[in-house]
């Protein structure tokens, strides 16, 4: 299975492999039998792809309760080698006005709703600029509105020849989708 640039949706019922396969593209899990390969040179997910190039949204969320959205962000770019200049300061002031968070930066993450803290763990993946980036269940438990928010920053982000793999059951998500893989097939449609 090849995953092209753009936005790939996987979709299946529950336990069918999503999840899985999002954490064999990351490089957390090894595969039992063949190989993954991940940009940008085409070779096992290593230490310093986690580091740069990937971004991951967990379902669990994964964000520091205690810190703040902004500092969850920037620890990010901090583990990714990333200089915090004039320059990143406008891209993340960019992607925090995009997802809805441009209020919320000082605030400490235990704070929030399960959607802000959503888009927040969106910002902190799209904000290194990641080559790729994966997202398991990004919509799980959101309203609408909330599912309106983050499908605009996925689709901005995804124009940007970047390779976005999308675990979900959600069919608000088929809209933003270039490529739907049907797990339980196994076959693109």
């Amino acid at each position: 299975m090849e995953i092209p640039h753009g936005i790939t949706l996987l979709k299946g019922y529950s336990g069918c492999g999503k999840s899985t396969l999002l954490r064999l593209i990351a490089g957390f899990l090894t595969p039992d039998s063949g190989r993954v390969t991940v940009p940008p040179n085409s070779v096992a997910p290593s230490r310093s792809f986690h580091k740069r190039s990937l971004g991951f949204v967990f379902q669990e969320i994964n964000l520091l309760p205690d810190a703040t959205v902004l500092r969850n962000v920037r620890l990010a770019c901090a583990l990714a080698g990333i200089e915090i200049g004039a320059e990143e300061k406008e891209k993340q002031i960019r992607w925090f006005r995009r997802l809805g968070l441009e209020a919320l930066t000082e605030r400490k993450v235990k704070t929030l709703s399960g959607g802000q803290k959503q888009r927040a763990a969106v910002a902190r993946a799209i904000i290194k600029d990641p080559l790729v980036l994966c997202l398991d269940e990004p919509t799980s438990g959101l309203d609408d509105a909330n599912t309106d928010i983050l499908k605009c920053a996925i689709l901005e982000f995804g124009r940007q020849k970047k390779t976005v793999v999308i675990a979900s059951h959600d069919a608000r998500l088929d809209t933003v989708a270039d490529t739907i893989v049907d797990l339980q097939s196994l076959v693109p449609y």
